[in-house]
């Protein structure tokens, strides 16, 4: 089983004079020399080398106290959660799930070798706490691939204890620099080692580091830079909804309907007979995210609505049975969307995309005015929204008013990736058109919520009548969700004569 854990460290360029003297750092009251460890690590990736283009590395290590499989995955400078594994002859599979997103059906070969002997001191507190591990590093950097060159260096390399203050590490970084010794230029060993250990003579260039394109200036150019962005979200956010890193699931849905959304408003810019197979498909990834996300949401709903009654009206096992339903639901909803992304049809939608945007198919207004084609692009989308907040305002509340609600909130969510995307050349308008339809997203957002907890509370109801239990609280609890969805359709014509007033996008031309 793998073990996460966050590291927080920083590297500096050492010589022959090993490590300064650190007793004067404030808060270290003792540096105890824990000895020496020969480290050796083998650093894997696919020849193309897409997981360093990412700043993610793999390698297996023996020697230490932590020998076995290590995956890192940056957060920031200095910064990256470790995912440790036991150490066997075989990557791991949970591992190899973890960068299944980058690396796709290509072989992960043994790349870099590293054999280190670090010189390792604990610095403690006055109560004999762990402060940082500090450590001089002399290292032996091998390619294992083509000509196999080497190079050798030294490193101090300082970790703070797990919990640890990050500003003590610019006390000790004070120290070293009065000391001498300068920040290294390389974020990681691995950098360093791929570096100077790189072929003389370069073969084609590398999946992953080609150049980012240059600022954009035709519409297409515009769009393919947000539809990048959100490709690039889409396999960012892969590990960590497999790792069930809060709020995970919700990003990577949001990012696949942004791209969905990026091509169905901008039609006019790419050929929607290449981008609407691959827009079904980001459909059905979104839809799997979602059975996940909503049960999180509307089990976060329905709890704190809960929470908010007083004692004497939560009449029988409620608690129970509703943290019953959310368990049983959550895990089978957890299963099923781990098998998704292990499967072959996730994998060819990213290879899909990849080719979309490596080879866009684009169309005669990809080339044109770029505020006239973006600006009627986010327009279009607005007229959908006006059609449907106003088929919904023109009916009386229930079942004939909440579809035509839902459809508005989708379409806001559309109209507003739109503007997103138009935000780096219209500049504020966009901005301001994109928080309307977030406030517009919101109301309507609420007010479909509250449509899904009266069915789910519905349901619970009736489990709870079959198993011989009072129903009086899921009653209670839909008659407080109706209220509420009141309270959003009373909202609405005010939010929207707001909006309408305001934008710059409320009429063609305008």
């Amino acid at each position: 089983m793998a073990d996460t854990k966050r590291e927080i460290e920083r590297k500096y360029e050492s010589d022959e004079s090993g490590l300064p003297d650190l007793t004067g750092v404030a808060g270290v009251a003792t540096v105890i020399d824990k000895g020496v460890a020969e480290l050796d690590a083998v650093y894997y990736d696919t020849p193309d080398e897409r997981l360093a283009a990412a700043s993610i590395t793999l390698r297996r290590r023996t020697g230490g106290d932590d020998e076995g499989w290590h995956l890192k995955f940056p957060v920031s400078s200095g910064v990256r959660d470790e995912i440790q594994a036991p150490l066997s002859d075989t990557l791991p599979r949970e591992l190899a799930g973890l960068v299944r997103s980058r690396v796709r059906e290509a072989e992960l070969v043994p790349l870099v070798r590293l054999l280190s002997t670090r010189d390792i001191s604990d610095l403690l507190d006055a109560e004999g706490s762990l402060l940082a591990e500090v450590s001089v590093d002399a290292v032996v950097a091998q390619r294992l691939t083509e000509d196999g060159r080497t190079a050798q260096w030294s490193e101090i390399e300082v970790e703070l204890a797990d919990d640890g203050d990050p500003a003590f590490l610019d006390k000790i970084e004070k120290k070293l620099r009065k000391a001498g010794v300068r920040p290294s230029k390389s974020p990681s060993k691995l950098a360093r080692a791929l570096r100077e250990t790189a072929p003389k003579k370069k073969g084609k260039k590398k999946r992953g580091r080609a150049e980012e394109p240059g600022e954009p200036f035709t519409p297409g150019d515009h769009v393919l830079a947000y539809a990048r962005a959100q490709r690039d979200a889409i396999v960012e956010f892969d590990p960590a909804v497999r790792r069930d890193v809060f709020d995970s699931v919700h990003s990577m849905r949001v990012a696949t309907r942004r791209l969905r959304s990026t091509f169905k408003s901008y039609g006019k810019v790419l050929d929607r007979a290449v981008t609407d197979p691959i827009g079904e498909e980001l459909k059905w990834l979104a839809a799997e995210l979602g059975v996940d996300r909503d049960q999180e949401v509307l089990t976060e709903r329905l709890t704190e609505a809960l929470a908010d009654l007083p004692a004497s009206l939560v009449v029988g096992p409620v608690h129970t049975r509703l943290r019953t339903w959310a368990e049983t639901d959550g895990a089978g909803a957890r299963s099923r969307l781990i098998a998704v992304l292990d499967g072959q049809r996730y994998l060819d939608l990213l290879e899909s995309l990849d080719a979309v945007i490596a080879d866009p198919p684009l169309l005669k207004a990809a080339f044109r005015d770029p505020e006239k084609v973006i600006r009627k692009a986010v327009e279009r989308d607005f007229g959908k929204v006006s059609d449907l907040v106003e088929e919904a305002l023109a009916h009386p509340s229930g079942a004939d008013r909440d579809v035509p609600m839902h459809e508005a909130r989708k379409k806001a969510k559309r109209a507003r990736y739109a503007a997103e995307a138009a935000i780096p050349l219209l500049g504020g308008p966009a901005k301001d058109f994109v928080r309307d339809m977030k406030s517009l997203q919101t109301l309507l957002g609420d007010h479909q919520d509250s449509v899904m907890a009266r069915e789910t509370l519905r349901e619970i109801a009736v489990q709870a009548d079959e198993a011989g239990e009072s129903a009086f609280t899921y009653g209670l609890l839909h008659g407080r969700e109706e209220r509420r969805a009141e309270l959003a359709e009373a909202a609405l014509p005010e939010t929207w004569r707001t909006i309408t007033s305001d934008s710059a996008f409320r009429q063609p031309g305008v």
